[in-house]
């Protein structure tokens, strides 16, 4: 059936490659496929994509959607937690882009390997009254362990001059987060926000930053129809990776 990934409870299997999240903080979910098949579209982007950066690779995903959509970049994924990049490393080792993805078990702070030209993140951002069920888990999804002004501030020392950055954040936190990124000299120049459903809240918004000002893009996608299936424009971005 169109746009199923194939799945047990510790692993999802796309068009080309596999995922399993068992022993990682954060999961396979829909935060991840979104950024994945949205990342690196802009126009703009007038070279041959070669250097891209994953903060908080977690299973790997991200990392793994940018290695097929761009099969002439070489991709960093960095994490905190040694189970993740441990498993992270393990799907990059079953899937046909091994030779082109590394993973680092850094911080973002400590992480100083080069600058990039596309940065992404899909980034911690639960603000410390809520509780996780473990540890390790907390510090994935909670904003103290990695605070959007640090994620910027890593972004901006990592980033080539002409290079883009892209993250996937709360709607409700983009204003402020858009607010932090152009202190540091990164404007937004792409914005979509999205919606469940037609009739629901506006829930994560994706966010494009470059050095440049130039005017905003603005766009906004809806996951599913009134009758519960996937929109037609989910189906276009995804469709490279779901069977």
């Amino acid at each position: 059936m169109y746009l199923c990934i194939t799945m047990s409870i510790d692993s999802f299997q796309f068009k080309e490659f596999s995922v399993r999240h068992d022993r990682c903080s954060m999961k396979v979910g829909t935060d991840g496929v979104l950024l994945g098949s949205w990342a690196g579209q802009l126009s703009t982007i007038n070279y041959q994509l070669s250097t891209v950066l994953d903060i908080g690779t977690g299973s790997g995903l991200i990392a793994l959607m940018l290695a097929q959509r761009f099969p002439e970049a070489r991709i960093m994924g960095i994490d905190i937690d040694l189970a993740s990049v441990e498993q992270a490393r393990e799907n990059v080792a079953a899937s046909p882009f091994e030779n082109r993805i590394g993973i680092r078990h850094a911080s973002l702070e400590d992480f100083c390997e080069g600058t990039y030209q596309l940065i992404v993140s899909n980034p911690p951002f639960y603000e410390e009254d809520t509780q996780s069920k473990t540890a390790q888990m907390h510090r994935a999804k909670h904003t103290s362990s990695l605070t959007f002004e640090q994620l910027i501030e890593g972004v901006d020392r990592l980033l080539d001059k002409d290079g883009m950055f892209e993250v996937i954040v709360p709607y409700s936190a983009a204003e402020r987060f858009i607010g932090e990124a152009a202190m540091r000299g990164l404007y937004l120049i792409r914005r979509c926000n999205v919606k469940g459903s037609p009739t629901r809240p506006f829930k994560r918004t994706m966010m494009t930053f470059g050095r440049t000002p130039r005017e905003t893009e603005h766009t906004l996608l809806i996951i599913r129809t009134p009758q519960n299936t996937y929109s037609e424009e989910y189906k276009r971005l995804t469709q490279a990776f779901y069977l």
